[in-house]
This record gives C-alpha cells, structure tokens and sequence, in this order.
C-alpha cells in the first residue's frame, strides 16, 4: 500500500510536470498560427499578391493617358492575330476573339508587369491544334481550364525553379522550331490550297503535290500583304515617327499618327483587304467564312463532349485523349510569360510566383468565356510597351475594343481572306526565328550546340512536346557527365635541392559524389604511381567539395586503403566540416590536430605507411614536416598560416 501510495504521488507529480510541457507546445504552435495568419493578411502581401492596390492608389491622368493609347493600339493588332490563331488551332474564328479579352481584365488584378499582354499566341495556338481532338472546341476549352489549375497550383507549391531546368539554347531551339512549323502550316492558305497536313515534312510536299492547283488571285493578294506588312513594321523605327524636341502640336500628332499606322500595321491590312475582297465578290478570294456573331456565354467549361460521330465522351476519356498536353501546355505557357517578362523588366526582380498566380487565373477565368489556352505575347508586349502603357489598366482598353469587334463587327469578318490572315501569321512568327543566337553560343560554350540543335529537330521533325523532352534530356546528360567525369589537375612540387618530387597535388574541380567517386580515385591513382613514384606523398585539395555521400566516404576509404599498402602518404587538404566528418564517419583511427604543431607531431608519430588528412577551415592550414624536413620549405599549400582554426585531420595506419 504504502508503494502504491508513493508511487501515485509520483505520477500526479510527473502529470504536472507533463502539463506545463503540454500547454508550452500548445501555446508554441498557437503563437506560430498567429504569426502566419498575420503575415498572411498583412498589407505587404495583399500588395505583393493584388499588385493593383499597389499602383492604382497613384494613378492619374497621364497613366490614363498612356495606357488608352497603348490598350487601344494592342487592340487592333490582338483582333486580326486571334482569327488567325485560331485557324492555326483548327478553331472556329470566334474563339480566337475569345480568348483575347478576358485575360486583359484579369491581368490588371493580379499581373506584376505593367508591359505584358495576355492572349492567344502562335505557339499556344499550334500546341492547342496537336491536342484538341479533331478542331473540337470544347478539348481547347477544357484545356484552358486545367493549364489554369496547373499553374496555379504550382505557383501555390513554389515551383517556378522548375523552369530553371529548361536552358536558353532549349528555349531558343523550341521557339525558332515553332515558328517554321506555323508558317510552313500557313502555306496552304497563302497559295489559296486545302489539304490536310499536321508535320512539316507534310506540309511541304503536299503544298509540291498540288502546286498546279493553287489560285494566283490568293497568293498575290497574300504576297503584297506581307511586303506592305514588312515594309510598315520598320515605320515605327523611322526618325521621323519619333517625337522629337520642339515640335509642334501638329507635327507630334502626325508622328504618333505614323507610329500607330506602324503598330496596327495588322488590323489595317486585313480592313483593306476585306474591303478589296467585298467589292470583287465571294468567288474572287478564298475567305474566312461565317463567323458566330456576339459576345461568348459565360458558363463552366466543359466536362464531357460529343465526338464526331455523335458518341458520348467523359471526362476521363477526355483527359486520356488529350494526354500530355495537360502537363505541356501548362509548361510552355509558363516559360513564354516569364520569359516576356523578364525580357520587359527592365532589369527589376521577376516574382515569378505572381506571375503564376496571375496567368493561371486568366486561363481558369477564361475558359468561362469560352477561351482557348493563353499566355503573354512578345509581339503585342513589345507594341504596348513602345506604345507608352504606363500600368496593366492598358489591358480595359485592348479587352473592351476586342468586346466591341465581337459584339458588332463578326457579320463583316467573313470577307477577310484567309491569304491575308496567313501573311499576318507569317510576318509575326518568322522574326521568333532566333538564327543570331548559334554565334555566341559557339564562342561561349559549343556543348550548348547539343540541346540547341537537338531540340530544334526534334520539334520541327517530330513534336514539338518531345523536343523540348530532348533538349532538357541532353541538358542533364551534359552537366551529369561534368558531374560524374570531372577535370582533375596535377601538379608536382620538386624539391629546393635536384629536381625530385617532394610531394605531389591532386585538385578535382568540382563536388565528390557518388557519380564522380570511381573517376577521382582513378585519377588520383594514377598521379600516386606517375608523378609521386609510388612513394612520395601525394596531397588531394578537397577546396571544390561542398560534402560528400556514402559512396563517396567509400571510395576515399578504399582510396585510403590503397596507399597505406604501398606505404605512401596521402593527405587531404582544405577540407570542409561536412567533409571532415564523412570522412571520420567510415574511416577508422582518425586524428584531429588543432594546430601545425600537433599535426607535425601526429605526421611524425605516424608510421612510414601512414595515410594523412589535412583540413582548413576559413583559410586557415597547418604546417607539415615530412620525418624531419623544415615546414617552412614546403610550397604554401601546406604552410602555416594564421587563421583562427587550423584543423587537421590525420589518418594513421
């Protein structure tokens, strides 16, 4: 009774001692929730997440300005480029006005540049041809919606750096590749052809097959579309549609008039050529056709559909037909916004993750509207930045004029000529060809030819999905090998007297892991039975390794091993803490010297078979004395140095 007695006792007082213990970790992780909750709904981030209540409290007259100006300019070069995106993505013209407007309103919530314009592009629209089954609208729509999931889920999971994987040459490789299949996708229509076609390879030899077939009335009209295109792109960059100082009233509208004719150089060739097409009648032109008229019905898109012989289809065997093009487009349109941004940035920090947010939210909230998948265009980004825009409000005016052109212009559309809208696609995507970008990369490094080249073949020859598969696949390949086989210099000390070797220096120029072990330890080796003789001591410079793996530790074991059989010293130097303690980890009968003088001693207590380690930490090294030689005529790398930790790792036999 009496244990019992004291026994309960003891668990009432180790219960109150538990208490305390409990409500500490309860209010612990209170506090943490707090603190979260309060840097969550803070000003800063609600700043950083809505970017409109950063910049629209400033807001003024001239930021109205400039921003109509630039909307407006946008605006008549987004319409005639959406029809013709459209007919790239098999679509019915509507949908490419479609996909125009929203993202302009969405933008101007949550997007982070004030220079980018979100919506349809040549390289979203091809990507959506290869995956909406058929032409069939509601798999672009659908898509739409979950490449807005998807990026708005990995902007939630910070996973941006993902990007980072994806190199320049890769990217220039898919962008120049892109460009050649959309125009060469163009041809049929610029020669006044109808086939069916879906590769490049296909593409040209049908256009071959049925040359003897193609109207002279189309492909004239869409050759002298695109010299007058050509010829008034290079306007704006004329001195005389620049302002410049003390002009007149008069003289600064006549060059802003000249600029604009400049950058809506699209909207005013397709208005010409339907008028040229209504006045000689339907059977002169090949042209676009009925297109529905009025705005879009906002509704949930779609989750199932009907193929084309009426059969119902689920959403699952949506996502099946659709397949990668989930993962793809979400991918590409990600890497086009950022890298728009980028480039417009004017060299201010990108937060990408908004960037994600924001477009992720304009695909979800456009295909409502009946959108195809979007992203920012360089083109429209580059006309609005020239054209003034002062804030992302630029995107009401380019959004409203192309609700406008929907809800009052679509009965006029269908005399435009599909010669025309080819031109149009054609002069805007051969300029993405980035020919001058083979040079530098030849100067600076002529590996990055590899996944340049690689991704460009592969994209224009196969898909355009595997080929951005292969660049990042020879990338990895690339910097696996450098990793695995990495530059090992050797360098031999002779002695003040004669020409012998007094030790000899092993330096690996990069990290020492698994993959690289075996290299290093050949090629250490080999320096150990060359220039080191088999006896003279040989010093690996550990500066270049950040830490080491299991495999590692293994292999500098073995290594370790290997020269005490041979009785020759090994020292490893400018060793890092990680370093040092993989090594103590595995390797037995470890000595630590704190100082040169204790590593002398530890050296000279070792026996002629010893294997030695040397470690310094923040610049700071030891001195080595071999069995009696003066520490002061060793080469610096093993000097003493004034350091506030000289730390020596010595390994004894």
């Amino acid at each position: 009774m009496d244990e019992k007695k004291s026994a309960t006792p003891g668990k009432v007082d180790e219960g109150k001692h538990r208490n305390p213990k409990m409500s500490l970790n309860y209010n612990t992780v209170s506090e943490l929730l707090k603190a979260r909750a309060r840097k969550f709904f803070s000003r800063k981030t609600l700043n950083q997440r809505i970017p409109i209540t950063q910049w629209l409290p400033k807001y003024d007259l001239e930021c109205l300005e400039g921003d109509m100006m630039a909307g407006l300019t946008v605006g008549l070069t987004v319409i005639p480029q959406g029809i013709a995106y459209a007919g790239i993505a098999s679509l019915p013209p509507n949908y490419g006005l479609y996909s125009a407007f929203m993202g302009c309103f969405v933008y101007m919530f949550l997007g982070s540049s004030k220079d980018i314009t979100i919506g349809p592009t040549a390289i979203m629209s091809i990507m959506t041809h290869q995956y909406s089954v058929n032409g069939n609208p509601d798999y672009a729509i659908l898509l739409c919606f979950l490449s807005g999931l998807i990026i708005f889920a990995s902007g939630l999971c910070n996973m941006g750096f993902l990007i980072t994987f994806i190199s320049k040459p890769v990217i220039s490789g898919f962008t120049s590749a892109a460009a050649i299949s959309i125009a060469s996708s163009q041809l049929k229509s610029l020669f006044g052809l109808s086939y069916d076609s879906e590769t490049v390879i296909e593409d040209w030899s049908e256009l071959f097959k049925n040359i003897g077939y193609s109207r002279w009335q189309d492909l004239t009209l869409g050759l002298c579309c695109m010299v007058v295109l050509l010829l008034m792109r290079k306007i704006k960059d004329l001195r005389a549609a620049k302002p410049q100082a003390g002009d007149s009233s008069g003289m600064r509208i006549a060059r802003k008039a000249l600029f604009l004719t400049s950058v809506g150089r699209n909207a005013l060739i397709v208005i010409v050529a339907a008028i040229i097409a209504f006045a000689a009648g339907h059977d002169i032109f090949t042209l676009t056709g009925e297109i529905e008229a009025g705005l879009p019905e906002f509704k949930p898109p779609p989750f199932s559909t009907h193929g084309d012989n009426g059969t119902y289809v689920g959403f699952s065997d949506m996502i099946a037909n659709v397949g990668s093009g989930v993962i793809i487009i979400p991918l590409i349109s990600i890497l086009e916004s950022i890298a728009i941004a980028s480039a417009f940035s004017g060299g201010k920090t990108i937060d990408a993750t908004q960037e994600m947010y924001a477009l992720g939210m304009c695909n979800i909230i456009g295909s409502f509207v009946q959108s195809m998948p979007v992203t920012g265009s360089f083109s429209r980004t580059a006309v609005n930045s020239t054209s003034g825009v002062k804030t992302p409000a630029g995107g009401i005016a380019t959004g409203l004029l192309v609700v406008l052109a929907l809800a009052f212009l679509t009965p006029y559309f269908k005399y435009i000529p599909k010669a025309t809208l080819a031109a149009v696609i054609i002069c805007a995507v051969i300029f993405m060809v980035e020919y001058e970008i083979v040079k530098p990369i030849w100067k600076a490094q002529r590996l990055d030819q590899l996944p340049l080249w690689g991704t460009f073949f592969t994209c224009l020859f196969w898909k355009l999905e595997f080929g951005i598969l292969v660049g990042v696949g020879i990338n990895l390949l690339i910097l696996l090998y450098g990793i695995a086989r990495p530059k090992v210099s050797v360098s031999t000390v002779l002695r003040e007297e004669g020409n012998e070797p007094q030790y000899v220096v092993v330096e690996p120029r990069s990290g020492l892991f698994f993959p690289s072990v075996d290299h290093v330890r050949n090629q250490v080796s080999k320096a150990s039975m060359g220039p080191a003789q088999g006896s003279v001591m040989v010093v690996m410079d550990c500066s270049h390794f950040t830490g080491v793996d299991y495999s590692a530790v293994k292999g500098m074991k073995s290594l370790c091993n290997d020269f005490e059989k041979r009785h020759q010293p090994l020292i490893f130097t400018n060793v890092t803490p990680g370093v040092q303690r993989g090594l103590c980890s595995l390797i037995d009968n470890i000595v630590i010297a704190q100082s040169p003088d204790q590593f002398e001693a530890a050296y000279k207590n070792s026996s002629a078979t010893s294997t030695l380690n040397h470690h310094r930490e923040d610049g700071a090294m030891g001195g080595v004395s071999r069995h009696g030689e003066d520490p002061e005529s060793l080469d610096p790398l093993l000097q003493s140095a004034t350091g506030p930790r000289p730390v020596v790792v010595v390994c004894n036999s």
